[in-house]
């Protein structure tokens, strides 16, 4: 890298400096030096430099291109365009094609874009600069279209790996303040973009109910403390290859600030996934794939979990009405309130379909429809219809132009769904190659449900059925080997696997129990180690006099009660150590005793706030008081530890700095 790229103008307009364009976080160099085009009529674009497309926002908005050179060019379509849902844009470029400079990539229609309100200066940066630009000379002016309107001038050293000094130079810069301009969740979101090494350090972004989680490029440059400095972070976490962010409730909102200042959209990529090293040993890619799963569970079951606990709660309602003779299963009133509490489980591959497409990068409506094709009526006739033979225990109840296969029932499932999206992720890019333009709106979404729809239903649904049902049976089966044993085991360690992140792989599981079999005695185990850690840091709110720490535990209490345990342990019980062993020992007893009573649960939210989860359909059992009496006692035996032994305010001076916590909306999901 010692000569210098030339640059060519994407669009016609006039060409500005950086600072000049109308949004904080391309004019303050967040994502990287460049300059702006104001005054665009829109039109043709062109790609300003030769390289491989390495990101297409599906929104059409943005684009992103690697070049030879290794500068990353990010090209961003007008000024918080994201919300036009891609309607003034017609990209015709795919990620993986290589475009020559000068060479037409899409259409912008700069009419809508005002017409909605929104400015139509486009920004052209190099997101990697501080790795690999010593500077840009940038030609202010009018320029037309493919004209050369800036020059990029590489650092000597970029083809080097960093020294030492280097790195320890962009950690400290991460330390910076914020812009005056920029206040609260954005300001958070600065914050936590420079404190991983800047955007270009990042190449993606999700995150669960109480944590933001980003895929660093590189984790060595990132700087903690200045990261957890901010007021809205409760704590840090490294696990499963993510680097996570623990905010509490108010995740999503810094979230959304977050990918507005990448320049992205929902599942926000700040570079190319093929620019992630991948694993060299078996070891390795094991690690890999794990993290990789963990992390499309999450993004697939984050945005309906809430609708799942809501639904559970629904159910619990309507059993009570049942049993206290206020209505009956074959009164319309039920029939109604049933249909409520049971249409976001029957028709759940439809909605985990659309936000695993989300995650994986697929279209979402076509992978939404394959979920509507497993969820079709008559298909869920056959799925309960018996064959004459039979392949690994499933019945071969239908056949295809006379290829039998095994109809199963998806209804109520998540990973056939995942596996479709999966595949549809694959099959998508290719079409859009072989399929050309003029035909594309309607033979790729043709092509692509009828092929998801036959390899999901012929090969990879049952697969994946038997591979999953085989799981729960194997964890039900030793439940019910020892389900005093198995309560305490799990009522002890299963909020240890909330700290690394690793409870989604089993969320899923209890979804899956509570779909098929109506009932999950693991999540009533679940349920008691919320009450336990919410019982340690209650003990804490109760005995401290350190206001701030009162300010901190007493909501983090009430968001542990509501079935969100992570502002409790982060905020404090891991924090201070043996706070969380006691909570931990409450959830072993109300585990043993879940497990001794044979409590089961019917719904899905836990806690104290998911009681009517408790409640048998068919007739209020000792499954109800049962959990009372473990929860009560898991409370108990955790607070009465942490007041005798797990905390004093001396403790306090040991910690880092207690900040507040802000409860914000009540968010009662399974943790």
């Amino acid at each position: 890298m010692s000569t210098s790229l030339s640059v060519q103008s994407p669009i016609s307009g006039r060409i500005i400096p950086l600072k000049d364009v109308p949004d904080p976080v391309f004019s303050a160099g967040t994502m990287g030096e460049g300059l702006g085009i104001a005054d665009t009529p829109g039109g043709d674009i062109v790609s300003p430099v030769s390289g491989k497309v390495m990101m297409v926002a599906k929104t059409g908005h943005a684009i992103g291109i690697a070049t030879d050179q290794k500068y990353q060019f990010i090209l961003h379509l007008g000024i918080d365009t994201v919300e036009l849902n891609g309607e003034p844009f017609n990209l015709t470029v795919a990620k993986g094609d290589y475009v020559e400079a000068g060479q037409k990539i899409g259409t912008m229609d700069a009419s809508a874009i005002t017409k909605a309100g929104n400015s139509t200066t486009t920004v052209l940066a190099v997101s990697n600069t501080k790795k690999t630009v010593d500077h840009i000379d940038v030609k202010e002016g009018p320029a037309e279209r493919g004209q050369l309107v800036a020059e990029v001038f590489p650092k000597q050293s970029a083809a080097s790996p960093p020294s030492q000094e280097s790195s320890s130079t962009e950690v400290a810069t991460s330390t910076a303040q914020p812009p005056a301009e920029l206040s609260g969740f954005d300001a958070t979101a600065w914050s936590i973009i420079h404190g991983v090494g800047g955007a270009e350090n990042i190449r993606s972004v999700t995150h669960c109910i109480t944590r933001v989680r980003l895929y660093l490029k590189d984790n060595t440059l990132a700087n903690d403390e200045a990261v957890r400095a901010d007021d809205n972070v409760i704590e840090v976490v490294k696990a499963g290859g993510q680097y996570q962010v623990v905010i509490g409730p108010d995740v999503e909102d810094v979230h959304d600030a977050v990918v507005a200042q990448l320049g992205g959209s929902g599942e926000s990529s700040a570079a190319p996934e093929s620019a992630v090293p991948r694993p060299t040993t078996a070891l390795g890619w094991m690690k890999f794939g794990f993290s990789s799963l963990i992390g499309v569970i999450t993004g697939s079951m984050i945005p309906v979990i809430g609708l799942l606990a809501a639904s559970g709660i629904i159910k619990g309602v309507l059993a009570l009405l049942v049993n206290f003779n206020l209505t009956s299963e074959d009164a319309a009133t039920y029939t109604l309130i049933n249909a409520m509490s049971d249409a976001v489980f029957f028709f759940l591959p439809i909605f985990v379909g659309f936000t695993a497409a989300r995650r994986l990068g697929a279209d979402q409506i076509v992978v939404a429809i394959v979920g509507g094709v497993l969820c079709y009526p008559s298909l869920v006739d056959i799925s309960h219809q018996e064959g004459d033979h039979a392949l690994l225990g499933m019945s071969l109840n239908s056949d295809f132009f006379g290829l039998p296969y095994h109809m199963a029932s998806y209804t109520y499932s998540i990973f056939p769904i995942i596996a479709a999206a999966w595949l549809a992720s694959i099959i998508e890019p290719w079409l859009k190659k072989v399929i050309p333009n003029t035909l594309r709106m309607i033979l790729l979404p043709l092509v692509e449900v009828v092929v998801v729809s036959l390899a999901v239903i012929l090969i990879l649904g049952p697969v994946v059925m038997f591979i999953s049902t085989g799981i729960a049976s194997l964890i039900q089966g030793l439940y019910n080997l020892s389900p005093t044993l198995s309560g305490l085991f799990i009522g002890g360690f299963y909020q240890s696997l909330v700290i690394f992140g690793l409870h989604w792989a089993v969320i899923p599981l209890v979804t899956q129990d509570i779909s098929l079999v109506g009932s999950s005695p693991l999540n009533a185990i679940i349920s008691a180690t919320m009450v336990a850690q919410g019982g340690a840091v209650l003990a804490v709110f109760l005995k401290s006099k350190n206001q701030k720490m009162k300010t901190l535990a007493g909501p983090a209490a009430v968001s542990a009660f509501c079935g969100v345990t992570e502002p409790a342990m982060y905020g404090v019980n891991l924090k201070y150590g043996r706070i969380f062993i006691m909570g931990s020992i409450g959830g072993a007893v109300g585990g043993l005793l879940t497990g001794l009573f044979n409590v089961n649960m019917w719904g899905f939210t836990g806690s104290f706030i998911g009681f009517t989860s408790f409640v048998n359909p068919t007739g209020l059992d000792f499954s109800f008081w049962g959990y009372w009496i473990a929860s009560l006692s898991a409370l108990v035996v955790a607070f009465t530890l942490t007041w005798f032994f797990g905390f004093t305010d001396a403790d306090i001076e040991s910690g880092r700095e207690v900040k507040k916590v802000r409860l914000g909306r009540r968010d009662p999901v399974q943790k």
